[in-house]
């Protein structure tokens, strides 16, 4: 009994300092795009899972309508709850309880030279009996340009892979594939949504990695995110654009919502657990266009994006 105390205040603590670091981290993204963008600031909603607030809570946080940000979110939560026989099918999962902390964001701009981002970083645990059977962490960052601009691209995926580098070598190129390989349209043609970064989940303490290299991990990686894309950002905000290149911003950004609906499993997670569905959907674009087999012209600058789409290319 006395060692089953001592594991679960272990585990309370451990949790404890996850949570404290997405809500930082929340800050310090947060104060980043409002400087960058110097006219819109977010607004913030706390919510709670449920009535009662038993089963957890979180805060959202949303940019809309600035100089540079049509419309933003970087939301932090800290859910809990049973695991029901939907979670156990849908989701594969076992156990009596389950436990999620993350940060999840996206940014749209206005600019259709400047790309949208999304990142994630999450810390999950599966009980039985008040006793951890499972654990594990996942995330990553990706970049969804509109326009290809190798030197934003490289500039992205370096400090990705100079983060990598720093914990494993072996890691930038698993899980840029494993990034390439996820954020895919399967329905069409095996497309991409963008040109990638990094993603990686289910990733447990083991003999060679423990728990707080994980954590370690995650926080770089989400640290990382403010020089890996306001740099981006910086440049390519005042660039003169026309309506066509809106028009064409707004065919992709309807890729991106085909993927956030169909195929993504941080959506369906939160969709399946009774998540908040403002919070979850925040990461659709506000306007969107689908047009009947809409093709850019060969060799267009609109083409050469589509092409880096379908096929993946190594950018370090």
């Amino acid at each position: 009994m006395q060692t089953a105390t001592v594991h679960q205040t272990e585990t309370k603590q451990f949790r404890g300092e996850w949570i404290d670091f997405i809500y930082s981290l929340q800050d310090k993204i947060c104060s980043a795009l409002e400087t960058t963008d110097g006219k819109a600031k977010f607004i913030e909603e706390e919510w709670q899972r449920g009535e009662d607030g038993k089963g957890g809570g979180g805060r959202t946080r949303v940019i809309a309508d600035g100089n540079v940000f049509e419309k933003g979110g970087v939301n932090v939560s800290t859910v809990f709850g049973s695991v029901t026989d939907k979670m156990r099918k849908q989701l594969n999962i076992n156990g009596e309880k389950w436990f999620a902390c993350g940060l999840s964001l996206v940014i749209h701009p206005y600019n259709p030279f400047v790309p949208t981002v999304h990142c994630n970083y999450r810390y999950f645990e599966l009980y039985e009996n008040d006793e951890v059977i499972d654990r594990w962490f996942g995330g990553g960052t990706d970049l969804t340009p509109y326009y290809l601009i190798n030197e934003d691209a490289v500039h992205f995926h370096q400090t990705y892979k100079n983060v990598c580098d720093g914990f494993d070598t072996d890691f930038y190129a698993a899980f840029k594939k494993e990034c390439d390989d996820y954020f895919v349209n399967t329905h069409r043609n095996n497309e991409r949504r963008g040109i990638g970064g990094i993603f990686y989940d289910h990733q447990r303490p083991d003999e060679k990695h423990d728990i707080n290299f994980w954590f370690n991990f995650g926080r770089a990686c989400g640290n990382a995110f403010i020089d890996a894309y306001i740099p981006i950002v910086e440049k390519r905000k005042t660039l003169s654009f026309t309506e066509q290149h809106k028009y064409w911003q707004e065919i992709r950004r309807g890729r991106y919502v085909e993927f956030n609906l169909i195929h993504d499993r941080g959506t369906i997670f939160g969709l399946k657990t009774n998540g908040r569905t403002e919070s979850i959907l925040m990461s659709l674009p506000p306007t969107v266009r689908f047009e009947y087999n809409y093709q850019p012209e060969a060799g267009s600058e609109e083409d050469k994006l589509l092409q880096a789409c379908l096929n993946p290319k190594e950018w370090c």
